[in-house]
């Protein structure tokens, strides 16, 4: 028989990643090859994201191209997945004739009666999302092979005012922890040497888990950092609540567990915590900080903000960026409010003027920049171990990792200017330069039985070509 060929586009956030790593499991258990041109491809899938204004009209765009390889291409069958097809089955099913097939943010195991041709019905959006992936199900890790993301668990319980998550994803549902660890084993036998543990709550990871044999987010963390191989472990998504002092004491001195804590705090005043439904006030959201950065010895902390909520003041916005200034993120990301209309703020008087949100962004922007120069002009001339990445998207020539302080995708880099390195290596860095986001380093270390040292292309940081990422 002819080699069956499918090519996958997955947009949105890591843990969207994760459903579309199933969904290339699901097709090569069925015998099918994925290809990276789409119009080569029999079946292409577009795993899409459906969280906000910006996100929707990438995906729906993104839709729209992508048929046209029915036209002019290989083609015979798209298949659209993931949030947005949860979000609007029933509109997008009249909108996009072009499409065969619609699965939910739930349905990732069923491309496979899709693929094998199993499957008469367009409208496979299971409601409301069950399903969370688990060590049994099929997945191919698309980033590099030291790297992977581990999901805990799928939806979320919180009633944030600007947030369709939880009608999207679900309610909270938890992995076991022999699950989590299952897979952790299993990814680790495949070459990752470091497992971000991602969920959309985590720090409520397990609270939905039968009594019987329950164990606590720390006790699942310190199994995962205890396995054999691993070198560094990342947690992902913690709400800013109490966190327990045995997880503080995992992340300030387990070896592997990284000082790495992103937890997004989305405002700092009382009256728009208030009104995002966030269940606390300034003053505990400062002590929760001020107790990480006592108790954990060179943290990395990471946050988001969102500016531009109804009834947000210039009052509110200052009380805003003096909290940043206080704080002193190592890394923060800076959203402007979108107005969706299924969240209960949509309904909230006093509209924040687009303009008005957009110069905010950009002030709080420039804010957390000044503070991420100083903090990465504060490393030059240390010595930090790096987890080789691979080439450079800007000259083939460059290597390119990241220290513990960065996290993948979402922080910056560290380029390497002097001595040779290959993906998946853990290297000794020294810091030669320092941007606002990335970092030059060279090699101080040498393999056992690796050739001698080659200089590479001399390199020197200009421009922040990572400014997107704030917008």
């Amino acid at each position: 028989m002819p080699v069956r060929k499918v090519h996958f586009v997955s947009l949105g956030c890591v843990k969207n990643r994760v459903d579309t790593e199933v969904m290339l499991g699901v097709a090569g258990r069925e015998g099918w090859r994925v290809v990276e041109e789409p119009d080569e491809a029999e079946v292409i899938v577009v795993n899409t994201c459906g969280f906000i204004g910006e996100a929707k009209k990438e995906s729906i765009d993104t839709i729209f191209e992508l048929a046209e390889y029915k036209r002019i291409g290989a083609c015979k069958k798209l298949v659209v997945a993931g949030c947005l097809s949860q979000r609007y089955p029933t509109e997008l099913a009249a909108q996009m004739p072009e499409v065969d097939h619609f699965l939910g943010s739930s349905d990732m195991l069923k491309l496979g009666r899709v693929l094998a041709g199993e499957e008469d019905e367009r409208l496979l959006v299971g409601n409301p999302a069950d399903w969370v992936v688990g060590a049994s199900d099929p997945r191919v890790v698309t980033q590099s092979r030291a790297s992977a993301w581990l999901k805990l668990a799928e939806g979320c319980n919180r009633t944030c005012s600007f947030c369709v998550i939880p009608q999207i994803r679900g309610k909270q549902r938890s992995r076991t922890a022999d699950d989590v660890v299952t897979e952790a084993q299993r990814l680790v036998a495949q070459g990752a040497i470091e497992l971000n543990l991602v969920s959309q709550d985590t720090v409520a990871w397990g609270r939905d888990l039968p009594r019987t044999g329950k164990s606590s987010l720390a006790e699942l963390v310190r199994r995962v950092a205890d396995l054999d191989g691993v070198r560094w472990v990342r947690l992902f998504y913690l709400y800013p609540e109490t966190i327990d002092d045995a997880l503080i004491d995992l992340l300030a001195s387990h070896p592997r567990v990284v000082p790495y804590v992103d937890m997004p705090l989305q405002h700092a005043s009382d009256a728009m915590l208030k009104r995002m439904r966030r269940g606390h006030g300034k003053d505990r959201q400062k002590r929760v900080v001020q107790r990480l950065r006592d108790r954990i010895p060179g943290l990395t902390f990471r946050t988001a903000f969102i500016v531009g909520h109804p009834g947000e003041t210039k009052e509110d916005f200052d009380e805003l960026c003096e909290f940043v200034s206080w704080a002193r993120f190592e890394h923060a990301v800076v959203f402007r409010y979108s107005d969706e209309e299924s969240c209960s703020a949509h309904a909230m008087a006093d509209k924040v003027p687009t303009l008005v949100s957009a110069n905010r962004a950009r002030k709080l922007m420039a804010l957390q920049r000044k503070i991420a120069r100083e903090k990465n002009r504060a490393l030059v001339g240390r010595e930090m171990d790096v987890l080789v990445e691979g080439p450079s998207e800007e000259h083939e020539l460059v290597m390119k990792g990241r220290h513990a302080g960065q996290a993948p995708e979402v922080d910056g880099s560290v380029y390497l200017s002097e001595g040779e390195a290959h993906a998946g290596e853990m290297r000794r860095v020294r810091i030669a330069q320092a941007s606002d986001w990335d970092l030059v380093g060279d090699l101080v270390d040498q393999p056992t039985g690796a050739p001698p040292r080659k200089k590479h292309v001399s390199l020197k940081l200009i421009g922040e070509p990572r400014e997107a990422r704030w917008q």
